[in-house]
């Protein structure tokens, strides 16, 4: 792993705050509660990486749904900390997370926005499948599948 990267899931309230931090810095336009990241931490494998103490990006994991065995998987890098390498290790954690669950087919979701975003998914093979904005959003998300 890049420098003293270290990935881990989150342990208790301390953990899942770093992990909020960060998605909430990624995706300004749907920031997520406290209560709203341990309601997804119930759902989604949800992993924080830290490098030393300091949180630099996060992933989720949504397990893949058994009629299709498709599993999506986030990694999110603060953008102090592109390009560093730190994005493949995220991914990498949570693209063998996702095959272990039993995915086949693996999509993420990036806000359009994330110009950083959209050039990682291309770049590792993902196609874009859909755009649609959420109810109250003016910023398009953006649906990748694995190609």
């Amino acid at each position: 792993m890049p420098d003293d990267l270290h990935i881990r899931q989150p342990d208790g309230d301390a953990g899942l705050r770093d992990w909020q931090h960060i998605h909430n810095v990624v995706i300004p336009t749907h920031p997520l509660s406290l209560s709203e990241v341990r309601e997804r931490a119930q759902r989604h494998h949800l992993d924080i990486a830290y490098l030393g103490d300091e949180p630099v990006g996060c992933s989720t994991v949504r397990p893949p749904t058994e009629e299709t065995r498709t599993a999506t998987v986030i990694a999110r890098v603060l953008t102090a900390h592109r390009g560093r390498g730190f994005g493949e290790e995220i991914y990498a954690r949570g693209l063998n997370r996702a095959r272990e669950l039993g995915a086949r087919v693996i999509e993420t979701v990036v806000l359009s926005s994330n110009e950083d975003g959209l050039r990682f998914a291309r770049k590792h093979g993902f196609v874009e499948t859909e755009r649609y904005l959420l109810p109250g959003d003016t910023i398009p998300w953006i649906d990748l599948r694995l190609a």
